[in-house]
């Protein structure tokens, strides 16, 4: 009979980190998705506006890995007033072979987690400058965290800006990674002049107005764009897009209803026929990433059903070679 793996949380924890490893997984099912050969269907997305809510379902196929994964992860941003997290949801793992069921994850949105701040390292690995020493980061919850932590894992940052819409977050979130990655993190109260002064510019919000603007983007600087995964946020003012020499989706098929680009075509500053290399093309050799240290680059990540498949069976395998999870014949 098979045998069904639950992993709770704690011990996905125990297993997984946001390290090299990591990055690497991510960076390798990117190049993977370049190949045509994913089968990746669209985002089923539900929005709980009288909750603040929303969830998504997602999956993909991906030849060379023998399990899928179908991620349910809602997101409901309330939830810090009463205490409670504002992600949450679990990964189930399929054998790609039978269909039959391997594992539940039950990681309440730590894996979406790792694996949307290993999708950052991955763009700044492929299109910032390789000497870029100094990010900011827009937002001051925990993803904003991560991605200054993933930032670290392939770029030699020396200082970084956060930028909050509550000065007060921003405060909390610039000491705590002061000490958790022992460089100097700032708190700014005026956006602008922290976009202004970095190498990289990372946007973690759940804005549904612009937090970034095309006349604070200066020659070489890179942006990270990883808030806007819905068709109501918009965390970059339209004219960004319109100002980078290059523009680069995670899946334009994506971003065209959920991302950045949605908002730049509807402000008429992008054709709706426009096409794109993906962030797949360039970790593959397909297509050219930064072509100058003048160069100033989009990188506009929605999250796809392939990160959670990687980052499912990644940390699955993980579990097994640690002993890890409960395991019963079903």
């Amino acid at each position: 009979m098979p045998r069904i793996t639950i992993l709770t949380e704690e011990e996905l924890r125990h297993v997984v980190a946001l390290d090299a490893e990591a990055v690497n997984c991510i960076e390798s099912a990117f190049a993977t998705l370049a190949s045509g050969t994913v089968v990746m269907p669209p985002i089923l997305s539900m929005a709980i506006a009288a909750h603040h809510g929303e969830v998504d379902v997602k999956t993909a196929y991906v030849p060379g890995i023998d399990s899928f994964a179908i991620k349910v992860s809602p997101g409901f941003f309330d939830n810090p007033k009463i205490g409670l997290p504002s992600t949450s949801g679990l990964m189930i793992l399929f054998s790609a072979r039978t269909g039959m069921l391997e594992a539940l994850l039950l990681d309440n949105g730590y894996l979406t987690d790792v694996r949307t701040a290993a999708a950052g390292a991955v763009a700044a690995r492929h299109l910032s400058r390789e000497d870029a020493s100094s990010a900011c980061i827009l937002g001051a919850g925990l993803q904003a965290r991560l991605q200054l932590q993933a930032l670290c894992l392939v770029r030699p940052i020396e200082r970084a800006a956060i930028w909050a819409r509550d000065p007060a977050k921003a405060k909390v979130a610039a000491a705590d990674m002061t000490d958790h990655l022992n460089l100097p993190v700032s708190a700014l109260a005026d956006p602008a002049e922290a976009v202004a002064d970095v190498d990289i510019v990372v946007t973690t919000t759940p804005a549904t107005e612009p937090v970034l603007r095309a006349d604070w983007l200066r020659p070489g600087q890179h942006v990270t764009a990883m808030g806007s995964d819905q068709d109501n946020k918009n965390e970059l003012e339209p004219g960004c897009l319109a100002k980078a020499t290059l523009y680069v989706p995670d899946r334009q098929s994506q971003t065209a209803v959920l991302g950045e680009l949605r908002s730049a075509m509807a402000a008429g500053l992008v054709k709706p026929d426009s096409k794109f290399a993906e962030l797949g093309d360039i970790v593959a050799g397909k297509a050219t990433g930064r072509a100058s240290p003048q160069d100033i680059t989009i990188c506009d990540l929605t999250g796809t059903g392939l990160q959670d498949t990687a980052i499912a069976t990644f940390a699955s395998a993980r579990a097994k070679a640690a002993g890890s999870g409960t395991s019963f014949e079903s």
